[in-house]
């Protein structure tokens, strides 16, 4: 008895941990990312710019689902646009440390109720490297996945 109890509950995290692996997977390959210092006129100094792998170029343009936070900002428009990031508020890139890979802008197709708790959305990627007012990664047409 007491074996079959190990097995089901080894069997249940593991079940999890796919699950939250595969959730992951969509950042990890956001991550893969590299930078070059290029000189930018308007800001008179140089600034990072992002090389995105072969893998992250080949999702631009593409739907993509992620599971992550909704971090709130100024200007929270209608719940229409916001940041999601991969860690929650206090450990995000703009507060907690985490780099520029783990954040993007969001526009949804309807308003996307705040939660603290993490949540999942699908939309269509877009990369930036030209914009240095934007974030590096964007999504549009977002939908909230139930």
């Amino acid at each position: 008895m007491k074996i079959k109890i190990l097995v089901l509950t080894v069997s249940i995290f593991a079940m999890l941990a796919s699950g939250l692996h595969a959730q992951d997977s969509m950042w990890k390959t956001l991550g893969k990312v590299t930078y070059k210092k290029a000189y930018d006129e308007m800001l008179g100094f140089k600034v990072d710019i992002p090389i995105f792998s072969n893998e992250i170029q080949k999702l631009e343009g593409k739907e993509v689902t992620m599971k992550g936070y909704i971090i709130p900002v100024e200007g929270y428009k209608s719940h229409k646009e916001f940041i999601f990031s991969a860690y929650p508020y206090s450990m995000c890139f703009f507060c907690g440390g985490a780099g520029p890979e783990t954040v993007l802008e969001v526009k949804a197709k309807s308003p996307v109720p705040f939660t603290a708790d993490p949540i999942t959305i699908k939309g269509v990627l877009h990369l930036n490297s030209k914009d240095i007012n934007k974030l590096m990664y964007s999504l549009s047409n977002v939908e909230l996945v139930k």
